[in-house]
């Protein structure tokens, strides 16, 4: 397909997707989902607040839709670089998706004679894990385990939902991972999604350094892949420096994910729930021994037949016992970006 019957093709989907959202309170719910409508939108409905970030692929600008005064984020894409069916794909996944740790999708339209693709979305007030991570870093501060157990079950349920719609996400890492303005976890980026074939997938597509062993070996892989990817992202949160050697080339770090044991939680005052939920990830299978370990076995386990699914972890009594507890997440992510409850610093 030509690259302007690609954009003609995009343009003729994009009618089919715009979403008209609610106000959302950014709260672990379905509520702010909004319902279909026949809005088209152009770059006159909104005012642009702030850029959010930028690199090759595109930028990404905080938005108010005028009509409404509602904020969004808008992704926009030049078309002549844009992997148009990549992109569809990922929106065509996103018009469809209704679940809570799942950005919402509001819609899309072209712009500039069609030479610019706008993708709107949830703007998600408390940034992404990598921003927070990065940020808790800086000041010398360890994320609590209630925090990252309550991360861990928002993002185990999205990768369930994702499961359930034969979707591999293939990209799982901190900068894909949002904190609403209630510290909701929302997963985002579908652009190397990919649907299921029989359960497994045979392409190499994502970020090497969350890669799992499989996929970087061009073995067959399974959602379970993204279980390793989502391990190592909350390993992050946990510890409090870099997983891997930061010195390492790309070569050298695909080599050492795949002959290393996976990587272990630092010292620290967690829970025997907590550390079994890390402790049973280095089943490895280079090393025999480690494979006699009981319980729910690791989500970092190198063979993916001994990594347990998002469904299975959804089960693990770490995950059990946060899913009964109550915390303020929004008050957590308001100290951690020292909000002023009274500004509109966010």
């Amino acid at each position: 397909m030509s690259g302007a019957s690609s954009i003609s093709s995009l343009a003729d989907a994009i009618k089919e997707w715009t979403i008209h959202p609610v106000e959302s309170d950014g709260s672990d719910s379905e509520s702010a989902i909004g319902e279909t409508t026949d809005k088209v939108y152009s770059d006159a409905d909104f005012e642009v607040i702030s850029r959010l970030g930028e690199g090759a692929g595109g930028s990404v600008d905080k938005v108010r839709e005028i009509a409404t005064g509602l904020i969004w984020a808008r992704k926009t894409i030049p078309a002549p670089s844009a992997p148009v069916q990549q992109l569809r794909r990922e929106l065509n996944f996103l018009s469809n998706c209704k679940h809570p740790h799942i950005v919402v999708f509001h819609g899309a339209y072209l712009s500039a004679n069609d030479s610019l693709i706008n993708v709107l979305m949830e703007y998600c007030e408390g940034g992404s894990l990598e921003a927070v991570r990065d940020r808790m870093r800086e000041e010398r501060a360890r994320m609590s385990e209630k925090v990252i157990a309550k991360i861990a079950e928002g993002c185990l349920k999205g990768l369930q939902y994702l499961k359930s719609k034969n979707i591999i996400h293939r990209d799982i890492k901190p900068s894909n991972i949002l904190l609403t303005v209630a510290g909701v976890p929302k997963l985002i980026d579908f652009g190397v999604s990919g649907e299921l074939v029989d359960s497994y997938a045979g392409t190499f597509t994502g970020t090497s350094y969350y890669m799992a062993p499989e996929r970087i070996q061009g073995a067959k892989y399974s959602v379970k892949s993204d279980v390793w990817s989502l391990g190592l992202t909350l390993m992050e949160l946990a510890r409090s420096e870099p997983i891997y050697p930061v010195d390492l080339g790309p070569i050298e770090l695909i080599t050492y994910i795949v002959s290393s044991k996976p990587p272990s939680l630092d010292d620290g005052d967690w829970s025997d729930d907590m550390k079994d939920f890390f402790n049973q990830w280095q089943a490895h299978f280079l090393y025999p021994s480690h494979q006699s370990l009981t319980g729910i076995v690791n989500s970092l386990a190198v063979d993916p037949a001994n990594r347990p699914s998002p469904t299975e972890l959804l089960h693990h009594p770490w995950i059990v016992e946060s899913s009964k507890r109550k915390i303020n997440l929004a008050r957590w992510i308001q100290q951690v970006w020292q909000w002023d409850s009274s500004s509109d610093s966010r």
